[in-house]
């Protein structure tokens, strides 16, 4: 089971979940939670049903393209904020409807989980995100890397996250570096649950990210730049995101510039024990 990096990413997503709701003080309400999941369900189900009744087929229905929603329904219930289900529920069915309605040559044009996120931030007044929700305990940061770096040992894609980060963290030492701050305030600011999230499991979406490799390090750094300055010099909380916003569309460019094999994932029917090759939060 655990061979599709769908399945590993449900479970650790599901794990920092459970994990986060118990020792964490947050005000997570488990309406909310079951909103998320069951919205991004059901509207992956009844756009995809209304799709093969517009275009009759005999393949039969795709189960596994539901784990993708079940993932966009945790993420979105680890990083998005709410007091009411019905804010989760319209991010999700943002999520999921915008898969369907941004893509080009079958790639879409945002990481969904990502445009559900900006997308109840942008029409809501009750939706927020939580930088600083995990604290800075040590032990969280080791979870996120450790079963971050399980999903991407199977699949690659550790130079988005590396160059992501890699990046990101430079800058940030420099601008410390600068201020003449101590390096207590640098380490404040990269212990972040939610920015190793977002670097190990969001924007390595094999979906919406550049095709060839040294594009995704391109891009990559492209977003830490952007995260940089929209944190630092217009104090915007959800930094990470509006730059992952901003810059998705530009990966067709990038795909351009740099020719490489479009991602697709692979047949999962017959034996369902195909082995996906990427990391995907969509």
């Amino acid at each position: 089971m655990l061979e599709d990096p769908r399945d590993r990413q449900i479970l650790f997503l599901s794990l920092f979940l459970i994990v986060g709701i118990s020792t964490r003080d947050w005000t997570l309400k488990l309406e909310c939670i079951g909103s998320a999941i069951a919205t991004c369900l059901l509207t992956q189900s009844l756009i995809l049903g209304c799709k093969r009744k517009m275009a009759p087929t005999d393949e039969p229905f795709c189960w596994h393209s539901l784990k993708s929603a079940a993932i966009t329904g945790l993420s979105l219930s680890l990083l998005l904020r709410t007091q009411h289900p019905s804010t989760m529920m319209l991010a999700a069915f943002g999520a999921i409807a915008s898969k369907f309605c941004f893509q080009l040559n079958h790639k879409h044009c945002f990481n969904p989980a990502n445009f559900g996120i900006i997308f109840a931030l942008v029409l809501t007044q009750d939706a927020w995100v939580s930088p600083g929700q995990w604290g800075e305990q040590g032990w969280y940061i080791l979870l996120f890397a450790t079963c971050g770096g399980l999903v991407l040992q199977l699949v690659g894609r550790w130079d988005t996250t590396a160059s992501f980060l890699g990046s990101y963290a430079l800058l940030e030492a420099a601008r410390n570096a600068w201020l003449g701050w101590t390096w207590d305030v640098y380490a404040h600011r990269l212990m972040s649950g939610s920015l190793l999230l977002f670097a190990f499991f969001m924007i390595t979406d094999p979906r919406s990210i550049p095709n060839a490799r040294m594009s995704r390090i391109v891009w990559a750094i492209g977003i830490a730049v952007m995260t940089f300055i929209l944190r630092n010099s217009f104090f915007v909380a959800a930094a990470p995101f509006w730059a992952l916003f901003a810059l998705c569309p530009f990966s067709f460019l990038l795909d351009i510039a740099w020719k490489a094999p479009q991602f697709t994932w692979p047949s999962l029917s017959g034996s369902d024990r195909s082995v996906s090759k990427i990391a995907n939060l969509s």
